[in-house]
């Protein structure tokens, strides 16, 4: 089953929520902000994953890199455009944002970001 993984990053700890492809939460964990411990616990709990989602930030740059190179489909996520995507929800479902879940593995369920054809 495929899997999407949000990832709310801070200098110490970083919250991590799976979700399948329906939205429903499947496993929600808080780690150390170590590249290989987020990349262990995903693994562990999402062995199919399918896009890993973080914010933009200051360390978003770094960490994006070095899960890329674990082996992660890693996106940066523009936090103003996920919440305006997240507001023309007619369902908000404000259950889903209990305790640590990030909105971004949600959101990329739900379509995620899109690529603009000109």
């Amino acid at each position: 089953m495929e899997h999407y993984v949000g990832l709310d990053v801070s200098l110490k700890l970083t919250a991590i929520c799976i979700v399948d492809r329906t939205g429903k939460i499947e496993r929600e964990g808080v780690v150390a902000s170590d590249p290989e411990t987020i990349a262990a616990f995903v693994k562990l709990h999402a062995p199919h994953v399918a896009r890993v989602g973080l914010e933009t930030g200051a360390t978003s740059t770094w960490l994006w890199t070095e899960l890329s190179k674990l082996g992660l489909a890693v996106i940066c996520i523009d936090a103003r455009h996920a919440k305006a995507a997240l507001k023309l929800q007619i369902n908000k479902r404000p259950q889903r944002r209990r305790g640590h879940c990030p909105h971004y593995a949600v959101w990329m369920v739900q379509g995620g970001p899109r690529q603009r054809s000109r």
